[in-house]
């Protein structure tokens, strides 16, 4: 079974302030600090990073994922990744159920397939082995990439996704959904690209280190020369783009078909991991170029050859 995934289906979007899950017919508000407490209940761990804890939880018989504030030294993160969340609704963010900021809690739906880092295991499972193909691999590399482009053109301005230091740390941000789709669950750390306030980004005031982060995150002084955060220059949202290769080479996996479109995207990935970060493409033309190779594969495909006629 496969997908022609280039657009995904219109969903009917619920006004800012209110939610609908798959199951539900209308939209509800976001529940409130009394609401949470009252209707939510706490199942268990399912997941847990520096800034928060995830339990599986349960809300009128529906299954949801309930966030709570892991270290109190985190609070602003925390606080920060809720107002993402509140401003960022829409189909490429896990939807917000509800968040209450005096109890650090947050309530999004709850995707049971888990962060794509668990991409390979559940595509392994004999229940999926039919969508475990290079046209739903690459599929879910477009959201990817749909998603960066999103973030990097979002209401709020230009938005850099920070806490993705490597390979495993991207995978955790984003969920898989039950229809094979990818949504962005964390945005903890998002910050903000002014270009014409003259305000570029850092993404935390430790050294960076490591191949798999772009070379402007890396400390440009040498070893001879101790980390500074204050001589660390600042950097924008084509650090993203460094990392999309890696990403995405993962998201193809080895299956049948995945090689000929890494050979078909080889190209524009070459432009991404350009040293100087002016040199890479943005996100929207990497998405029309991965968009293109998947409707142009799709074709040859489908056309028989003329040897195989005969």
């Amino acid at each position: 079974m496969s997908r022609l995934p280039v657009t995904r289906p219109p969903l009917e979007r619920c006004p800012s302030g209110f939610f609908r899950m798959e199951t539900m017919k209308n939209c509800s508000p976001w529940l409130s600090c009394a609401d949470i407490r009252t209707q939510v209940r706490k199942l268990r761990l399912v997941g847990e990073g520096a800034v928060k804890q995830v339990f599986l939880g349960e809300w009128k018989e529906r299954k949801v994922a309930l966030s709570k504030l892991a270290s109190p030294a985190l609070q602003e993160d925390f606080l920060h990744g809720v107002d993402m969340l509140k401003s960022l609704q829409g189909e490429y963010v896990v939807t917000l159920i509800g968040y209450c900021e005096e109890d650090f809690t947050v309530v999004t739906e709850y995707h049971p397939m888990g962060a794509l880092r668990n991409l390979d295991k559940t595509l392994g499972h004999v229940k999926y082995q039919m969508q475990n193909t290079w046209q739903n691999r690459l599929g879910l590399a477009i959201d990817y990439v749909s998603i960066l482009n999103y973030l990097h053109n979002s209401p709020l301005g230009t938005l850099v996704m920070c806490d993705t230091n490597d390979l495993e740390k991207v995978l955790s941000q984003y969920l898989l959904t039950t229809d094979f789709h990818v949504v962005v669950n964390d945005l903890d750390a998002l910050p903000l690209v002014n270009r014409d306030a003259g305000q570029l980004v850092k993404c935390g005031p430790r050294e960076i280190l490591g191949n798999f982060v772009a070379p402007e995150q890396r400390w440009p002084y040498g070893s001879d020369l101790e980390f500074r955060d204050e001589d660390m220059p600042p950097y924008d949202e084509k650090t993203d783009i460094w990392k999309i290769p890696p990403v995405t080479d993962f998201l193809l996996g080895h299956v049948e078909g995945s090689d000929i479109v890494r050979f078909h995207l080889f190209d524009i990935h070459a432009e991404c991991r350009k040293i100087e970060p002016a040199m890479r493409p943005s996100a929207e033309r990497v998405l029309d170029t991965y968009k293109s190779v998947l409707l142009s594969l799709t074709k040859e495909l489908a056309v028989p050859r003329s040897r195989d006629m005969l």
